[in-house]
């Protein structure tokens, strides 16, 4: 069992979520990461490389997480809708506050 923790941006992304039974699909996916977490989801590359993202809800939401194995821990860095090419796709605001630092 690995221990999930979620950054505060990451827990007001979470929050902002509208639909109370969407939110509690993606909480049940984070979850899920307490159990090999280096096996669910992709490898991300680019300015993402380090990370991960899995699906939720009908592949709509993506979680982005980072396994650290020095500490043993999962770290959610964003939680959000993908909408390719849009400002507020998942992948462009991930981008974003690894930029700004705030994944930490």
């Amino acid at each position: 069992m690995w221990p999930v923790f979620i950054t505060p941006t990451a827990q007001r992304m979470l929050q902002a979520i509208p639909d109370g039974r969407v939110r509690g699909k993606v909480r049940d996916v984070i979850d899920r990461l307490r159990q090999e977490p280096e096996k669910q989801g992709k490898a991300l590359l680019g300015e993402l490389a380090g990370y991960r993202s899995v699906r939720a809800v009908g592949q709509r939401y993506r979680i982005i997480y980072k396994v650290e194995k020095a500490k043993v821990i999962v770290i959610v860095v964003a939680v959000g809708l993908r909408k390719e090419g849009a400002k507020k796709d998942i992948y462009a605001l991930a981008k974003k506050l690894l930029r700004l630092r705030l994944t930490e």
